[in-house]
Parts: structure tokens; sequence; C-alpha cells
């Protein structure tokens, strides 16, 4: 029996050397038996040597051989098939991995620049305002200062003899010496042959036509590779090649001279936040990004993925990063339509119908997918964010918000530390792209007598501001101009922009606000329509990398109200939200986009799901936490010791680590357990350096701050030293058993909702037990899956694995039971109407129920939220029955009459107009009844 076209649940696996494709042929009945219908796959595609996670594919051609290449992947998709399951491929349109020795397109625009016919594959500017770089692109690879570097010795020429090439090589990169500039290094000597050879190179120079240029030197290179065939040969060109050695004077003098000859300019890597010309995926210069919006780039990069859908290999993709691009509806609808006209070429045991198109897109609070790109959804960060924010007690926000300014001093609100997290992303890591950008917006500036006056100054000031207040990833205009959505959006920026900037600049922010988007470019002249649409692109591939750095990877490591709103597709100043607003969400859901990916744990989570779920307990203690907070940092200050001039670590660090600290701690930790403990240090040692240097106050990746960063190491260890009068971790563990049963109510809550609610459930490797992970790579450890195969074929109830609940295997039971029923009722889930169910009663606002209805069948779905103050005293993540009493929750109009069993094995309710909560949570936190 094939997969079906509409996936009920998916199970994301991380591959790399250490867990290939084979490793997951033998895990496919296990998830077969636990109600995965489809495998989703991270990257597979031939990466850089050694990646443990895909995203810097260097060959978009090939399966990776480190993954075991096609073989591996047709053996995977045999057991798959065989099974009744699916497979998803992530896929990285956006960019590739460049520098280094290994991708041919790139080495390839190093050695023929604009004239390589890969020129326009990445997204270079060859007309950058630096005229050293006209027909040149910045090469920021090298680990020093270019003449340091050129000093050292470490760059050095070298001869291929094989191919007739010779490149430049600094440790793992490799740079390509352009053709035509091979007569200046083989006339160094003086040889009369070389002479000839030199000749026949220099004449390379002279032709016009690409094709004829590379044909020729093709010749040319053959010849040089037959002349150092003969050991006379060889000699001389290794004389050629030495008479450039670095290590004297003179040979330094002739190779920097080549190198001025190259289609690059080599760099320190420095240089690259201030002068690159070319995009990267956000600051990491390691990744080129790539024009796919052009025909012949879209067809390079998607030949094999088009490929694989074809042949059967896979059902569908996930899109990376899909901001990045240039037009992402455009993109997404053409990769939908070619999707859908390879559906004749599958093989019989494919599955038919709609191909799954998912995009990692990050939503603002007020966001909306946009419905025309043909998406099923995004891959559910957005999800994630709502799950966990309705498990989040409101009344919490602001004793927590005072709690964080009293003790740190920084801003209460979330919004102004992303802003100023915006200004200094914009003012260090992205700087090269703001010039950019600006240096695009100066192009349309100058086209117009009335605006050539504007400096391109004077519209990166205005331009930065603008991007300081852009309140979501990105806006998507195009020739027609902007929507009503995207209107809004620049109208917000504006807005913000013209409380901040200059007075003297206020009219310039009218003429951005105008070219980007306010006047649609179609409109124009052909010259002044590109130039215009091209800074507009510019401008929205700046604003996503822009969000993504200052709030993801900067803000977020600077805020700590309560670091369980910190993660990715959440905005931390949206603190909480009510069970009718999470209804809402669920209702759109299921109207627009019922294929949307469910995820509450992903390769990209700040912390893992339980993490959060431990931590969102604190909502609804917030003076317990005070109390706890102002007694730990008062008994551990004399731990603390002082790096310039200030204390270490300061109360920023200091809080959030005690947070990651309870929400990481294991559940079977003894404080007593040295070894235990010495591991959980390690983790939060690792954590807290990838902290630090993400929030770029005291230290950061660019310039560690090596003596903050071995004192804050050192206050984990001491904090948590055995030997300690105060005894402090006896209370870290203390505080954990506090809150770990209310954390279970919590993840079991979310697990289940996950499972239920509208849209696909996706499972991230391991966490059917408790995942209490922190950021990668912590939460890309290797999985037990013994264990969890152990639990699942035991195949006890729910209720019955509630007394061993820390040993995670009740959450592993309420996930097989709840994909049972997915299993059982497929097209309730995927086409049913989704009803919220208010509870009455005292306890009413600690439930949250809805129901999925399809032609007289149903599911119910109830959970139990905000537990930490109802809890019985046998440290159960359970609610005393009597606790409930008076509360119900009286059935939709469309669930009257249905008689209903429990799906995780309990007994049957009571029929009746209105089920009992005390009798429905009396056994469970959580419950799922259904009318089959």
């Amino acid at each position: 029996m094939p997969a079906p076209a509409t996936p009920r649940a998916t199970a994301r696996l991380q591959f790399h050397k250490d867990f290939p494709l084979d490793a997951a042929v033998a895990l496919v009945p296990y998830y077969q038996k636990l109600g995965i219908s489809h495998l989703y796959a991270s990257p597979i595609l031939k990466a850089r040597p050694g990646s443990t996670h895909g995203y810097d594919i260097v060959d978009p051609n090939r399966i990776n051989p480190e993954l075991g290449g096609e073989e591996a992947l047709g053996r995977l998709v045999d057991a798959l098939r065989a099974h009744g399951m699916g497979l998803i491929l992530d896929i990285v349109p956006n960019h590739m991995g460049v520098g280094g020795a290994d991708n041919g397109w790139w080495l390839d625009v190093l050695e023929w620049g604009p004239k390589s016919p890969f020129a326009q594959f990445f997204d270079i500017d060859w007309n950058p305002p630096d005229p050293e770089l006209t027909d040149r692109m910045l090469a920021p690879f090298l680990g020093a200062p270019y003449g340091t570097v050129l000093e050292s010795g470490d760059l050095a020429l070298h001869f291929e003899p094989e191919s007739g090439k010779i490149y430049a090589e600094y440790f793992e990169h490799r740079f390509p010496i352009a053709p035509p500039t091979y007569a200046t290094l083989l006339s160094a000597t003086g040889e009369a042959m070389l002479t000839g050879l030199a000749q026949t190179f220099r004449a390379l120079s002279a032709s016009e036509d690409r094709d004829a240029a590379r044909a020729a030197a093709s010749l040319a290179l053959d010849m040089l590779a037959r002349h150092a065939a003969t050991p006379e040969g060889r000699a001389q060109i290794d004389a050629a090649i030495a008479a450039h050695d670095p290590r004297d004077e003179a040979g330094r003098a002739r190779l920097h001279a080549l190198l001025e000859q190259q289609h690059y300019r080599l760099a320190w890597w420095r240089a690259a936040t201030d002068e690159i010309n070319w995009r990267r995926f956000f600051d990491v210069t390691s990744l080129g990004g790539l024009q796919v919006e052009r025909p012949g780039v879209f067809e390079a990069t998607h030949a094999l993925i088009l490929s694989l859908y074809a042949d059967g290999l896979i059902d569908g993709v996930r899109v990376d990063h899909v901001d990045g691009l240039a037009d992402p509806r455009a993109y997404c609808r053409k990769l939908r339509r070619r999707l859908q006209g390879l559906e004749s070429r599958r093989p019989e045991g494919s599955p038919k119908g709609e191909p799954v198109l998912l995009v990692e897109k990050i939503l603002a609070p007020h966001e909306k997918l946009r419905r025309d790109w043909m998406v099923d959804g995004t891959t559910g960060y957005n999800f994630m964010d709502e799950v966990s924010a309705v498990l989040h007690d409101p009344d919490g926000a602001e004793p927590l918000a005072a709690l964080w300014h009293a003790q740190t001093g920084r801003p209460a609100d979330f919004g102004e530390e992303a802003r100023e997290a915006r200004r200094q992303i914009l003012r260090y890591n992205l700087a090269s792209e703001l010039n950019g950008t600006a240096a695009a917006l100066r192009r349309v500036a100058a086209r117009d007598l009335a605006t050539r006056d504007f400096t391109l100054t004077a519209i990166r000031r205005a331009l930065t501001e603008v991007l300081v207040h852009f309140p979501a990833y990105r806006s998507y205009v195009g020739m027609a101009g902007r929507n009503e959505a995207d209107r809004r959006l620049l109208d917000w920026a504006m807005a913000g922009a013209r409380r901040t900037v200059r007075a003297t600049e206020r009219p310039l922010l009218d003429l951005l606000d105008s070219w980007l988007g306010g006047d649609p470019p179609r409109h124009l002249p052909h010259e002044q329509r590109r130039e215009r649409y091209r800074a507009a692109v510019r401008f929205q591939q700046l604003s996503a990398p822009v969000a993504a750095k200052s709030v993801e990877d900067t803000a977020f490591y600077r805020y700590g109200r309560l670091i369980s709103r910190n993660e990715v597709g959440s905005e931390p100043s949206h603190f909480a939200i009510t069970p009718a607003a999470f209804h809402a969400t669920c209702r759109e859901r299921a109207k627009f986009f019922p294929r949307e990916m469910l995820a509450t744990a992903t390769h990209d989570h700040k912390r893992g799901e339980d993490t959060r779920a431990r931590l969102a307990v604190l909502s609804e203690l917030p003076e317990e936490w005070a109390a706890t907070l102002n007694r730990w940092t008062r008994l551990n200050t004399v731990l603390k010791k002082e790096v310039d001039g200030e204390p270490a670590p300061d109360a920023t660090d200091e809080i959030m680590l005690y947070q990651s600290m309870i929400g990481a701690w294991p559940l079977d930790l003894d404080p007593a357990d040295d070894a235990g403990v010495e591991a959980l240090v390690k983790r939060l040692a690792a954590w807290q350096e990838k902290a630090l240097r993400e929030g770029k106050r005291r230290s950061e990746w660019a310039v560690p701050n090596e003596a903050y960063e071995t004192a804050c190491r050192d206050f984990i260890t001491a904090v948590l030293d055995p030997s300690r009068p105060s005894r402090l971790r006896d209370e870290v563990a203390g505080l954990v058993r506090r809150l770990s049963p209310a954390g279970a109510c919590n993840g079991l809550a979310q697990t289940l909702i996950r499972c239920t609610a509208p849209g696909i459930p996706d499972l991230y490797q391991g966490t059917e037990f408790w995942d209490f992970s922190l950021v990668d790579p912590d939460n890309r450890r290797p999985v037990d899956f013994a264990a969890r195969e152990a639990a699942l074929d035991a195949g006890e109830a729910p209720a019955a694995l509630l007394p061993h609940w820390m040993d995670g295997r009740v959450k592993a039971a309420v996930i097989a039971r709840a994909l049972a029923l997915r299993q059982r009722q497929p097209a309730l889930f995927a086409e049913g109407d989704y009803l919220p169910i208010e509870a009455e009663g005292p306890m009413a606002a600690h439930v949250l129920a809805f129901a999925r209805h399809l032609d007289g069948r149903a599911a119910v779905t109830v959970v139990t939220r905000l537990p930490a103050r109802m809890l019985g005293e046998d440290g159960l993540p359970l609610v005393p029955a009597a606790a409930w009493e008076g509360t119900t929750l009286p059935l939709p109009a469309p669930l009257a009459g249905l008689g209903f069993g429990d799906a995780l094995g309990g007994p049957a309710p009571e029929a009746g107009a209105a089920l009992s909560v005390g009798a429905l949570l009396g056994r469970l936190p959580v419950a799922l009844l259904s009318a089959e």
C-alpha cells in the first residue's frame, strides 16, 4: 500500500556521516508502527565534507557520498515503500557552500570572473561602489590581513600536472589562477619553452567570445600538462612556481602581482563585514547566495530534486530559508507546477496526488502566510510559538518583566532590546549588505535630477532606521508594487523610522517609501524599472537576515524575562495567548493550510520542547521565582570574578544561566551524582559559550573575550560544587523537582495538541521521550532508538505509565495512541472541522479542549493548562479529580449523540450533553476521545 499523499505524521531525521541513510533503514519499521507516514530528511545532496547539517551543499546534482550516495537512498526508499511510507526532503535553494576547494561552480567563477558560465549563478555585484572590485569579487577567506598571510608563506602556488592548472592554496581554500594570467607566471624565469607557452596563454585575453576563450584555454592547459609530463618540462614549471615563493621578497612581489590580476581580491575574513560584494547566507561567508530566480540557475540546482520526485524517491520538499530568495512567491509557484507536471512519470507504488511543498518561514505575530504562494504551509515554527504561548500564564508577564529589569537594568520591553540589536547588526555584522543595498538605492536616486543630491551616506542612515523598525522578516514587493499586507509593513517601518531618523532626512524616507514599492516599478522605463526592482529586492533580501541575526541570534540571548519564550518563530514580547486566540489560529489553519507542518522541536530550536514546557511553569509562579532568584544571586555573588572592571558573569548572563540550568536538568539526575552533574555542566558550558557570543555584549564569535568566558564557565562549576556550604546544587535539584510535574503536564499537553490539531504533526528525532535539550549541537545528540522501540513494543497504556512518568515512556505512549487514531481516521484529521470546546465551571481557565469532526466521526482533545497550583502532593503530573469538581465541557451541537471511546486506553466517558473534566483528566493530564 503506497504512502498517503497527505502525510499523517512526519519524523525529522538529521543525516550526517555518523548517521547515514542506511542508519534510517533499520528505523523504518519502528516509525511505521509508531504511526509515522513520512520521514522528513535533512538535506542529503553533496555537502562540504564532514558537514553535520547538510545546508552547505557544494554539488546539487549528487546524493552526498558521506551519507551513502544514491544506492543508500534507494535502499531507504525501498524500505519506506515496503512499509507504506514516504519521504520529504529538505532542500536549499538560497545558497551553497563556497570557499574551500570542493564547489566546482564557485571555483569556475573565481577562475573566469564575469565570463564564467556560473557568474550569474551566484548573487555577485560585479560593479560595486569600490572601483577596485569592478569585475572582481572579494574573497575574504584569509585568517589574517593579506600582507601578513603573504609574508607567512601559508598562501602559495601549486601546479596540478594532470590538468595543467595552477592555483593558489591557503589551507583548505583553493584560488584558481585565470588562464590568461598564466602568461605572467610562465615568463618569470625566462625559459624559452615556457615563454612560448606564455604567448599561447596571453592570446586568451584578446578573445571576447566566452566559449572560444574557454576552448582555447583548454587547449593551452593541455599543452602545459603535456610539457609537464617530461622531466625537463616539469622542472621548468616548478622553477616558475618557485619564482613566486612568498618566503622571499622577490617571490612575494611576483605572487602579489599575479594575484592582483585575478578575478578576486584575497582579503582577511573580517573585511567581509564592510566590503563583500556578493550575497551571503546571513553573515556566513562560507555560504554564498544563489540567484535561483534565473531560469538556468533553477534548472541546474533543481535537476536532481525534480528527478528524485519524478522517479518516486521523494514525495515532497521543505524549502529552506524561503525569505532569502529574490521572489519567494514566483519560486514556490514555479516549483509547485514543476512537481505537479512530473506526477504522470512517478512509478507504481508512489503516492498519488499533490506533492508536499512546505516553506521554512518565520511569521511575525500579526503576519499571515501568503495564500497565493501555492504552498501547503510553513514547517511549523508558528505552531510551536502558539502552543507554547497558550501554556504560559499571561498574569506572569508583567511581574517577570519587572523582575528582569530590576535585576539587570536591561529593558523590560523586548522590542527595545531587539531594536538596539538591529542597529548593532547593521553596524557590524551586515554592514556590507547594508552598503550594497544603499548603493542600489543610490543608483535609483542618481537617475533623477530631483533626487541625485541625496548621498550614499544619507541613504544608508535613513535605510538603517527603516530596517531597525521593520516589523517582520520581509515584504514581497514585485514589479506591480505592494499589496495591502506589504503596504502595512512598510507603513509601520516608515512610521518608526520617522521617530528616530534625523529631522533633515525625513523627506528621504518618503523617497525610500516610493522606491521600495510605493511607486510600482512596472510603470517606469526599462532601465529605471530594472534598477528600482533590483533595489527593492536587495532591501527585502537584507531585511530577512537583519531580523534573524538581531532577534533570534542576538536579542534572544540578551533578554531573559523567561527564556522559554525566546524561541525560533516566537516574539518574546507576546508572552502568552488565550485559548480563544489559539482556537482562532487552528481554525484558520484548518481552512487555509490543512497540510501545514506542526512542530514543537526542530534542529534549529533554542531549547527542547520539554525544556520550554518546564520553564513555562515559572510564568505561574513569578513570586516564587523572584524569591529563588534573589537568594541565588545573593549567595553566588562571591563566586564571580572581575573582568574589565565588571562582574563575570554579569546579572544578564547569570539569570539566563539559572533558567537554562533548571530547564535542562535531567529528571533522573540525583544532585549527589557527581558524574551526572559534571555532564550537565559540560552541556551548560557549551550552551553558555554560544549564548555569550551570540549575545554580542561582552564576547562575540569574531573576537571571543576569553577572560569573560572562562570566568563564566568557572562560575557554573562553582555554583554546582558539592562542597559549598550553601549546597546550592541541592536547591537547584529541589526547584527542578518542584517544577517538573507541572512541566510534564505542559509537555504532554503540547504533545497531544500537536498530534490532533489541524496540520501534519512532526516528530523531531528522539523527542518521543522527554526533550530537555539546549541549542545545537546539544539538540542533535545521538538518540537511543532501542529504548524507544522497546517502549513502543511494550504497548502499555499512558495511564499505566504515569507513575513512572520521569522515564518518558508516558509521552511516547501518548504519541503512539494519538497517531494510531490518526491512522485509523486519516480523513477526520486531514479534512475535519475544528470545533473549539469552551469549559464551564470554577477551573475552566485550566482546560484547553477542541474537537475534530467529519461526517459523524469525531475526536475530542482535552488537556490540562496552567497546572502548577493545582497538582496533588504525590509528585505526579496530575491534577486530582476532585480539584475539577463542577468543571465541565459542554459538547458542540455537531457532537451531540455521538458515543465516545477513550483513544488513550482508558474507560469510555459517560454519555451526555457535557463531559466531566474530572472524569476525563482524573487518570492522565490529557485525554483523547474518539467517535469512530
